[in-house]
């Protein structure tokens, strides 16, 4: 019984583990390769959400620093200024800053920095009493800006003040500065 070639090559392949099915399309990806290519997606899906989510909100904490626009003067209006005239104060826009403009008992002018040193409360002027006042835990300054009272640690920024002169029977125009 001579075995043919054909015999010879069924019982041979018997005898052979069978390889495995994992092939598709010609390209060999076995089960640990797959779960790897799974979680990297994942991963990479969860940190594209966690960035889409958190970069608004860090944006919203820091915003930009916005450049300052330099003010050296301002013109706070005439002499005569009738809320000058009855309140004997006036808060004025100093750039970003408000400022304080006195009309003392003796019709002298003078300029503070509006915002108290204690907790940047805005103050405001009480004539009858001579004294820049804050409400918000009972601050006081003299009419020179120095602290007479409550918690304030600092006297206030002081501001230089100029009567310009309009012409005969005009009032003057007063302009605040920089010290």
């Amino acid at each position: 019984m001579g075995g043919s070639h054909l015999d010879d090559g069924l019982l041979g392949s018997r005898d052979l583990p069978s390889a495995p099915s994992n092939e598709r399309n010609g390209a060999f990806m076995t089960d640990a390769s797959r779960r790897r290519v799974i979680n990297w997606l994942l991963n990479s899906s969860f940190g594209a959400l966690a960035a889409a989510v958190l970069y608004p909100v860090a944006r919203f904490i820091s915003p930009p620093e916005m450049p300052e626009a330099d003010t050296n003067l301002v013109e706070a209006g005439l002499s005569n200024d009738p809320e000058l005239v009855e309140r004997g104060f006036k808060i004025l826009r100093f750039g970003n800053d408000p400022v304080i403009l006195l009309r003392t008992k003796n019709d002298e002018f003078k300029a503070f920095s509006a915002i108290c040193t204690h907790l940047d409360c805005i103050v405001e002027y009480h004539r009858d009493e001579s004294l820049i006042w804050c409400n918000c835990h009972n601050g006081a300054y003299d009419n020179q800006g120095q602290v007479v009272g409550g918690p304030p640690p600092r006297p206030l920024q002081s501001f230089k003040v100029d009567l310009i002169d309009k012409g005969p029977g005009k009032p003057n125009a007063i302009v605040v500065s920089r010290v």
